[in-house]
């Protein structure tokens, strides 16, 4: 096999580390011994205040049955209160408000779910990746990789491509012609990203994610379908996460564009043309049409479909397994769906659904008659 980093720059440090993969020499298999934090440095890292013994180490998160004494756990609902008293954990984050109910050790947070993601974070860390390229990869002429990069086996990166500072391409990866990847991004394993794709920093990509695919363009003719060709490509913003086998075409003429710090769930269709904007989270087994603009800070629960050229502002809630057929120009919480029945009593109601407009008619033309 031809030596893959000749196509590189001339990192010398990234020819180092890819050679020791090429020999066969990994990161140490060993687990790694935790070693923790204080209480107090937690609350000094992440703004709060400590409520009882701030020297007490904590290496892990669990939850409230499974704690031990190393393991810090949070209430975020009041229902959870009463475990307090039998758990095991080292200490708690709570919100002020339940902070008088505390037997052990706390951390007082005015986000007590946010502060809990921070913390795990940092005391459970993405292992880091070995920097270099495997043995089984294929990376073709004029790519250029920054320091720290790391490519797995069986990764394809095709010409012209780049790729920023520490990110990182799991098993089976595959980065094709011109797609640019920046820096601290990390695709798991299995992901495709099609040619010209701009990817922002810090983003994850989890297996089977397809960035770039062709959108469904198709022009009728005599009873037949002409391809539309996809010229536009994607365009994805920074710290944005996109959930397994979640797909986002490329545009017809302009770009698909995903903001900054948008979370996608798992399969979910995104097709060409679509903008979604920043922090906008969206649920599995969504379907959104071409041509739609989801506002910024909306939630888009799962199974619902969203129309093809709708704009929906910033601010919507579409709880779940709504269709959506139409604009949404006012902030708020928006659904369309039927709630679960007793199977006989459903389809009475859903008989009485197509007679609504008979019904409807017969009401005026009682409201009409005389006296």
């Amino acid at each position: 096999m031809p030596n893959v980093i000749e196509s590189q720059t001339s990192d010398g440090g990234f020819a180092r580390a890819a050679a020791r993969v090429s020999a066969g020499v990994a990161p140490s298999s060993r687990k790694p011994k935790r070693s923790g934090l204080s209480l107090g440095e937690l609350a000094e890292r992440f703004d709060c205040t400590v409520q009882g013994d701030a020297d007490i180490r904590l290496t892990h998160v669990s939850t409230l049955e499974d704690a031990d004494a190393q393991a810090i756990t949070f209430v975020a609902n009041a229902r959870y209160l009463p475990m307090l008293a039998s758990t095991q954990a080292g200490a708690v984050i709570l919100s002020p408000q339940y902070a008088g109910q505390s037997p052990i050790p706390a951390l007082i947070a005015r986000n007590p779910y946010a502060t809990y993601a921070r913390v795990a974070s940092v005391l459970h860390p993405v292992p880091a990746a070995q920097p270099g390229a495997h043995p089984t990869s294929v990376i073709g002429r004029g790519v250029h990789l920054e320091a720290g990069v790391s490519v797995g086996p069986g990764c394809v990166i095709e010409e012209g491509a780049s790729l920023g500072t520490n990110v990182v391409l799991g098993p089976h990866c595959v980065v094709m012609r011109n797609a640019h990847i920046a820096a601290n991004t990390r695709l798991v394993a299995r992901v495709t990203v099609c040619a010209d794709v701009t990817i922002g920093e810090r983003c994850i990509l989890h297996p089977g994610v397809v960035v770039g695919s062709d959108g469904f363009g198709n022009a009728p003719d005599n009873g037949a379908w002409v391809k539309i060709p996809q010229l536009g490509s994607v365009r994805i913003g920074n710290d944005v996460e996109i959930g397994a086998n979640t797909t986002i075409d490329r545009g017809t003429l302009k770009d698909t564009v995903i903001e900054d710090g948008v979370r996608l769930d798992n399969l979910i269709q995104v097709a060409h043309n679509v903008r979604i904007g920043a922090h906008t989270a969206v649920a599995a087994l969504v379907g959104i049409a071409g041509s739609t603009t989801i506002g910024k800070h909306c939630v888009i629960a799962g199974k619902v479909g969203i129309a093809d050229q709708l704009e929906i502002c910033d601010g919507v809630t579409v709880m779940a397994m709504t269709a959506v057929g139409a604009s949404i120009h006012k902030p708020g919480v928006y659904s369309g769906a039927i709630g679960m029945d007793e199977v006989t009593r459903f389809r009475r109601s859903a008989v009485r659904f197509r007679q609504l407009d008979e019904m409807a008619k017969e009401i005026r033309a009682l409201k009409k008659a005389p006296g």
